[in-house]
């Protein structure tokens, strides 16, 4: 009688010579469905645990649908994260399929498993006092502290993302309309407000300290560095967040956590969600709605500190 390892053995192989997969994969798909095989709730007192994959006499395979949501279900309730067990649904609805084109396996024992959903990981948002501090932070009457004033002022008005930012050019600003236009990913142009403030930044650095680095040279970029350079999305992070610590902002903050910020105080100040996603050039509304979930959060905790039965 075949055993379940000589079979996990065989299926391993089998992808590898089919799809190529790193050894790492391999490695992790075989210790997942090891794990299966001896671990179960259905093992017997005094023999070895037989885990959900069951070799009959004749070498067919038997997998119980019940025993699978029971293992599943237990491993979730023991606190196992959900990736992990995601991973290891994803490994045995494979063996499964690999089970049933040799004949082995006459069902589809995954059939109706919907794997758990990953938790949803709300994105860092700065409370608007907090951005006010970070805003205030750079020095805005040096050349350099004038530029990184303009950054963050562009950065939270428009909700850039950093790689947009470290790219924009001179002609893409319209200073009479107070838009950039912006290119996107997939090389999708959208255009973003700026603010009265963020322009009024905008328009000090690229008229003085931009100037006089710049020199005689020619070169488009707005944000550029002593030496003329464009600036690295590195150098931009590093920046914001040694802002951040002379703010005294305890919260890890970065270029992105200032385009979640300005999509939620958006939305807490009645914004339409189709504008913000417009705004963010989002594709798929599905993607902006993850901040309508912010901002509930947020509402909810208002309530709760100020209202009377909160």
């Amino acid at each position: 009688m075949a055993e379940p390892s000589d079979l996990i053995d065989r299926f391993i192989d089998s992808i590898w010579a089919e799809d190529g997969l790193s050894g790492k994969t391999l490695d992790a798909y075989r210790q997942d469905l090891i794990g299966l095989c001896r671990h179960g709730p259905n093992a017997e007192p005094g023999r070895p645990a037989s885990g959900i994959v069951h070799v009959s006499e004749s070498g067919a395979v038997h997998i119980s649908e019940a025993d699978i949501l029971s293992e599943f279900s237990r491993r979730l309730q023991s606190g196992l994260r959900v990736s992990t067990i995601r991973r290891q649904i994803s490994a045995l609805r494979r063996f499964c399929a690999w089970l049933r084109r040799f004949g082995k396996l006459d069902n589809d024992p995954l059939s109706t498993l919907e794997p758990p959903r990953k938790p949803m990981r709300l994105p860092g948002v700065l409370c608007e006092a907090d951005v006010e501090l970070l805003l205030a932070a750079p020095a805005s009457d040096t050349p350099i502290g004038l530029r990184d004033r303009a950054i963050l002022e562009v950065l939270y008005a428009s909700g850039l993302r950093v790689s947009e930012l470290v790219s924009l050019e001179l002609s893409a600003v319209s200073f009479r309309q107070g838009l950039v236009r912006v290119t996107g990913k997939g090389g999708k142009d959208r255009l973003a407000p700026l603010g009265e403030d963020a322009l009024k930044w905008l328009q000090s650095w690229c008229e003085g300290p931009r100037k006089v680095w710049l020199g005689n040279r020619t070169d488009d970029t707005v944000f550029i560095s002593c030496r003329g350079r464009s600036l690295s999305r590195q150098a931009v992070w590093y920046r914001i967040r040694n802002y951040a610590v002379r703010a005294g902002i305890e919260a890890d903050v970065s270029p992105h956590k200032l385009r979640h910020s300005f999509a939620t105080h958006l939305l807490d100040h009645g914004a339409d969600l189709r504008v913000v996603q417009l705004l963010l050039g989002h594709s798929d509304l599905s993607t902006t709605q993850i901040y309508t979930h912010v901002a509930g959060a947020r509402l909810r905790e208002l309530h709760r500190r100020h209202h009377p039965r909160g």
